[in-house]
């Protein structure tokens, strides 16, 4: 045998399996370590998002929030720990393709009590500004829109206007006799002058409603104003919510008195008027050729009035078939539920939130391929120089058990007769008893030998 003093050469080049052995004893505590603040970091993460959820007393949403953070970072540290212990060592591909699934479906499960919560905590916030952002956008588009129905029939005022000046020029050139060849003011500047009259009160009704509607766009407009600070402000989100609802609502009766302020439907009434309520009076000249010529100029007039009429009632209508605004009712959202809504526009909040959980699956699938690399390659034996103390006295003591049993095996006499043979084979065996000077002990063939 060789020399224990004797240690065994080993190449330079310590084999790559030990060292990935050694690298993964050394790691050990690290990858607990980091498993476990990992699992902390999500337990805080998540116990921010799951407190905006609860509703309740400020004690019993602290509690309920603290005892669901905490049950999910020991579920977390638990699992990945699981892994990383079992996965690495299953050699097999079924077992392999069984623990693939049930790291997939933790890791699913991980996402749904955590990550999303998580999410919330880190971009909670951001996601309810974008969604009061959003909907001062719809506001916006909404006021426009009612004010621009609601001006519409301001661009029948021209028509008004110039509809009652020209019968007050026919009333003035009746005086002279333009009309009916006879001057003064009978039946014809009458009627005239009062077509005249209505058209004018019916532009001074729209006059009157363009400046109640510039009234209602301009307080419309302060809403949006203050909405808008409201979104750009640094103080708390859910008080800033709030104070944007009630903006809110002012808007939305803004938008709707918009809607019935516009003079559209009183033109139209007014159209209709003129033209099925005209009533033609009756000729009031003295002579049958005068009143004749009255008659003959009431009806052109009548027929310059319903064509007038028409128009407007036309005009109108086309502002009466423009469909109904129904502004955008604010809805108030908590910050888990406006990170779902917008999710694709805090994709690095959702990336961020995620790998903090899942961030161990990459150590478990570290260990799975450092562990096939160390069985392909295979540990070597162990060395003389690689042994502990322990393992050189088992060593030792192995070694002089199998020494005795090799002397007592070729000092034991060879037997040439049967008698001696069925002489040993009957006789009784000896007890096995350690000498008493040996701390080690012997074996039971070197007692025997030694009797």
């Amino acid at each position: 045998m060789p020399s224990l003093s004797t240690p065994v050469a080993l190449s330079s080049a310590r084999p790559t399996a030990v060292l990935l052995a050694n690298g993964v004893n050394r790691l050990e505590i690290t990858l607990k370590l980091t498993t476990a603040i990992l699992a902390l970091a999500a337990g805080v993460y998540t116990y921010l998002g799951v407190r905006e959820l609860l509703n309740g007393s400020a004690t019993t949403v602290f509690f309920a929030a603290v005892i669901y953070s905490v049950a999910v970072s020991v579920g977390i540290y638990a699992f990945w720990v699981f892994m990383m212990q079992f996965m690495p060592h299953v050699t097999s591909l079924v077992g392999r393709l069984l623990m693939a699934g049930c790291m997939l479906l933790g890791s699913l499960m991980i996402v749904a009590m955590s990550s999303w919560l998580n999410a919330s905590a880190l971009a909670g916030a951001a996601a309810i500004q974008q969604h009061l952002a959003i909907t001062v956008q719809n506001y916006t588009r909404d006021l426009d829109r009612a004010n621009s129905q609601a001006i519409a029939a301001q661009s029948l005022l021209p028509d008004i206007q110039l509809a009652s000046s020209r019968f007050a020029k026919l009333a003035e050139a009746e005086r002279a006799g333009s009309l009916t060849g006879t001057s003064g003011s009978g039946t014809v500047v009458q009627l005239l002058s009062q077509m005249s009259t209505q058209l004018d009160g019916l532009g001074q009704q729209v006059q009157e409603s363009g400046k109640r509607v510039s009234g209602l766009y301009e307080q419309g407009s302060k809403s949006l104003a203050k909405m808008r600070e409201l979104i750009s402000d640094r103080g708390p989100i859910a008080t800033r919510s709030d104070a944007f609802a009630t903006e809110s609502l002012n808007l939305m009766g803004v938008i709707a008195n918009l809607q019935q302020t516009s003079v559209a439907p009183a033109v139209k009434r007014a159209a209709t008027s003129l033209s099925s309520g005209f009533i033609a009076p009756a000729a009031g000249g003295r002579s049958g050729d005068l009143a004749e010529r009255q008659t003959a100029v009431v009806g052109k007039v009548e027929g310059a009035i319903a064509t007038q009429a028409a128009s407007l009632a036309d005009a109108a209508d086309k502002i009466l078939a423009l469909p109904r605004i129904e502004p955008t009712r604010f809805q108030s959202l908590s910050p888990a539920e406006a990170v779902l809504r917008y999710a694709g526009d805090f994709i690095p909040s959702w990336a961020g939130a995620i790998s903090i959980d899942l961030m161990p699956a990459v150590l478990v699938l570290i260990l799975c391929v450092v562990h096939a690399a160390i069985r392909r390659e295979g540990l070597p034996v162990a060395s003389a120089s690689s042994l502990t103390a322990s393992d050189l006295v088992t060593a030792l003591q192995i070694a002089r058990e199998v020494e005795d049993a090799r002397r007592a095996a070729e000092a034991r006499p060879v037997s040439t007769s049967g008698e001696p043979a069925a002489a040993m084979a009957v006789e009784p065996p000896a007890p096995a008893t350690a000498a008493a000077g040996d701390e080690n002990g012997t074996s039971l063939a070197s007692a025997r030998i030694g009797t």
